[in-house]
């Protein structure tokens, strides 16, 4: 469950940076697609926090950074790469794949600072608490986490580009949009927690029979 966890989780990063381009309105408000699929990684790291412990999820935090990197690398080298005669969407593949560097590196910074700071708050409220409250500590660490995650990713991306109100609104769309799936998605993290559990007991048990 553990290898199936973090690839979700590395799969839903590199999801969103590519959904990022697309922007969809719901009335008057405006988001990009990609906060439809980042607020869930949260919800993976909380799982793989909550039952292998705070150390694999800061693992798991680094190497998502790590293959955004990469990612990012690769699809650089891959809009660089002349394109043949019969390929008539560069410029269409540049635009959904190639964003611009200053919101690349507002996605990054918004990452590295916000899930570790999901990772603190979780750990910090589990200490304190043992496995009673799941759904607090996911949810506070969560929220916590996306606000400044929203905050710096809006303000580093658009800072300058567009008014101060306009940009305070954004932020409090995003977030407010970012709060309501958190919450929404607290018995999906109950039933993944539920499974990893299981699972890590039957392998601990089947490991125990080998020894003895």
């Amino acid at each position: 469950m553990f290898i199936y966890l973090n690839a979700l989780f590395v799969g839903l990063l590199i999801v969103s940076n590519i959904l990022g381009v697309k922007l969809f309105s719901i009335g008057e408000f405006m988001l990009p697609a990609a906060a439809v699929v980042y607020v869930i990684t949260y919800l993976v790291s909380d799982v793989i926090g909550e039952v292998y412990g705070k150390e694999a999820a800061r693992k798991t935090v680094q190497a998502g950074f790590i293959t955004q990197v990469v990612a990012l690398l690769f699809v650089f080298i891959a809009i660089q790469l002349p394109a043949a005669p019969v390929f008539g969407l560069q410029a269409e593949f540049e635009t959904i794949l190639g964003g611009s560097f200053r919101v690349m590196l507002a996605s990054l910074a918004a990452y590295v600072v916000s899930q570790n700071l999901d990772v603190s708050i979780f750990h910090r409220l589990k200490e304190k608490h043992g496995e009673k409250k799941l759904w607090l500590r996911n949810n506070l660490s969560t929220m916590t986490s996306q606000l400044i995650d929203t905050s710096i990713f809006i303000t580093i991306a658009f800072l300058g580009t567009v008014p101060t109100s306009v940009l305070l609104g954004m932020i409090a769309t995003q977030y407010v949009f970012k709060f309501i799936v958190a919450v929404v998605d607290t018995p999906i993290t109950y039933l993944l927690v539920k499974l990893a559990k299981r699972e890590k007991g039957s392998q601990l048990y089947t490991s125990e029979m080998n020894v003895s």
